[in-house]
């Protein structure tokens, strides 16, 4: 049975109810987590209460700012997830940005300061936060990253993303090789297209979704619910023996050649 009573999770990258880590944090909730979510902050205000208002039903215990480009806000959050918690069991990463004029047209046009940002937010984050959360962990825990099948093939307009998850996903093994000895495990989701609000910014995400439900052998891309329920075992001692490892959630799709 999948039991997550006495575990905390903290959740990042929540920003809507498309959100996917709106999707693992319903089902880690589910299983009897304790959650901490974060928010990007903006000077209105307009995220905190948009997070905060969606994820009231779920009784956080922690809501707290994160930009991963502000590293006095990172020390910030895990300093009160020490003071709150003591000790954490779960990392959801779900962070990725690049701006909209990189993800379409032709790949080399990519400026080096979207090329950097781009890298810095959706890959080098993994490590950032990883790093922040390790003595936290000193009792095992595991750690879930998002990434998609444009990190190992070619996606049209997914472009420098495709170059961040692609380091992402080798983030995935090094973090696990390194935190192995002390019982944490690291491993992503790679998710089939969800229409979500980082998604919208892919020229052509309607036409991928389409092409997915029209080849993908389940013949329909997944759920936010199929995505948080894999979360959610990655997080569980059902996966005790499961680390370094990027999960294909996307109905099949990764397997097709035409």
């Amino acid at each position: 049975m999948l039991d997550l009573n006495g575990k905390n999770a903290l959740v990042t990258g929540i920003a809507n109810d498309r959100s996917i880590a709106w999707g693992i944090a319903q089902q880690l909730h589910q299983a009897g987590a304790q959650l901490g979510i974060t928010y990007l902050p903006d000077e209105k205000g307009r995220f905190e209460k948009k997070v905060r208002n969606l994820v009231e039903p779920l009784n956080p215990s922690l809501i707290m700012p994160c930009n991963v480009q502000d590293d006095g806000l990172v020390e910030s959050l895990f300093a009160a997830v020490r003071q709150k918690w003591g000790k954490l069991d779960i990392l959801i990463h779900s962070l990725a940005f690049a701006g909209k004029e990189e993800l379409s047209g032709d790949f080399s046009a990519v400026s080096r300061e979207g090329f950097t940002r781009a890298l810095d937010i959706s890959a080098y984050s993994l490590v950032q936060l990883s790093a922040a959360a390790k003595p936290l962990m000193a009792e095992g825990g595991s750690i879930v990253t998002l990434s998609y099948l444009g990190g190992v093939r070619v996606v049209p307009n997914y472009n420098v993303m495709g170059i961040a998850k692609a380091a992402l996903e080798m983030n995935v093994r090094y973090l696990a090789a390194e935190m192995g000895p002390q019982g944490v495990r690291v491993n992503g989701i790679s998710s089939g297209p969800i229409r979500t609000l980082a998604s919208s910014a892919v020229g052509g995400i309607t036409d991928m979704i389409r092409h997915v439900e029209e080849v993908a052998p389940l013949r329909r891309t997944v759920t936010q619910t199929e995505v948080g329920n894999t979360a959610a075992f990655l997080c569980s001692d059902l996966s005790s023996g499961i680390t370094g490892q990027i999960l294909y959630v996307d109905s099949g799709y990764c397997i097709m050649g035409m």
